[in-house]
């Protein structure tokens, strides 16, 4: 049977930032665009359409700490009296396991959903980890090696404490989901430090390309289009597997659109990109998501896509469609 979360057997909590009230303002968007929607990913359809269309106001719920005491941490999972947290899948079929022999304390900043994603790790557990140096000794399960990783942890700072199967004494945890006005503090000051080595300045817009890699969402034509955005808008094009991090703060820090096929690619300009740019997002019709949204909602930012004509292993968009919500961008 599955256990609660640990969070219900804490010794303590407490509130580190307040719920934030936020109006949420609509898309940019051509309104034919959703009826095309046929899926939607980290969200039902109704929720993503709801973001999409704006107009409400929300609450954004607050940064909670927990203490726990005599915690174990196996194979990517916590347990605690009767309670468990998974922080990642378990390499073993059955979660069956001796007591750890290491003992440590520590602050966990890491999320299942950071570890999956390398956009959730950019733009949720970095903005985490300075509540862990505050409140204790940064801890995680899994080296930061991946990708453009170690070049963020370089620059931001990073410097936690590799943990395998281990006793926490005490442990401390973070419940950081919300998007309120403490975390949008800790991304700004995060944008500093990225932009601290760079002299960024201003120009139309950043093309950031996808390609094939990661999770299918193949635009079959997307070197047509990036072509289209430069030849048309003078945007720059950036493929970040062939850059560092260093090429691409300097091209979206001062980019006033940033475009590109929906990923976690793209959180790399929502982490640097000013505070009145936008964010333009090519998606599938099968797998629509406003999850990117919701951080330039935080940022106060500008969002507007378009969806495609196919599914997420092969879909197009047309240049028109691009144009026409290109004009109410800059409306």
């Amino acid at each position: 049977m599955p256990f609660p979360d640990i969070e219900a057997v804490a010794s303590e909590r407490w509130t580190i930032a307040p719920a934030t009230k936020r109006f949420i303002p609509p898309a940019k968007f051509l309104p034919q665009h959703l009826d095309r929607i046929r899926g939607a990913e980290f969200g039902s359809v109704a929720e993503v359409l709801k973001g999409f269309r704006g107009k409400y106001e929300t609450t954004q719920e607050a940064t909670i700490g927990y203490r726990l005491k005599d915690v174990d941490l196996i194979d990517g999972v916590l347990y605690a009296r009767n309670a468990s947290k998974s922080l990642r899948p378990r390499a073993r079929r059955l979660p069956v396991y001796a007591p750890p022999k290491d003992t440590t304390s520590g602050a966990l900043f890491e999320s299942w959903i950071g570890n999956r994603w390398f956009g959730n790790w950019l733009s949720d557990d970095c903005l985490t980890y300075p509540l862990a140096e505050e409140y204790g000794t940064p801890v995680t399960t899994r080296p930061i090696t991946r990708g453009h990783e170690p070049q963020y942890a370089q620059k931001l700072d990073l410097r936690p404490i590799y943990v395998g199967d281990i006793h926490f004494d005490e442990l401390i945890l973070f419940r950081d989901k919300g998007q309120n006005e403490g975390k949008k503090k800790r991304a700004l000051d995060i944008r500093e430090k990225l932009l601290a080595s760079a002299k960024p300045s201003s120009h139309p817009g950043v093309f950031i390309l996808r390609g094939d890699k990661g999770d299918h969402r193949i635009l079959s034509n997307e070197t047509e289009i990036a072509e289209q955005f430069v030849a048309r808008h003078g945007f720059r094009i950036i493929d970040p597997l062939a850059s560092s991090v260093d090429d691409i703060v300097s091209a979206c820090a001062g980019a006033r659109v940033v475009a590109g096929v929906e990923g976690s690619h793209l959180v790399h300009a929502l982490t640097v990109m000013p505070q009145d740019a936008s964010l333009f997002v090519i998606q599938p019709a099968d797998r629509v998501v406003s999850v990117l949204k919701v951080i330039t909602d935080r940022q106060g930012q500008g969002f507007a896509f378009v969806v495609g004509d196919g599914d997420r292993r092969n879909f197009r968009v047309e240049w028109s469609d691009i144009e026409r919500t290109m004009e109410l961008v800059h409306a």
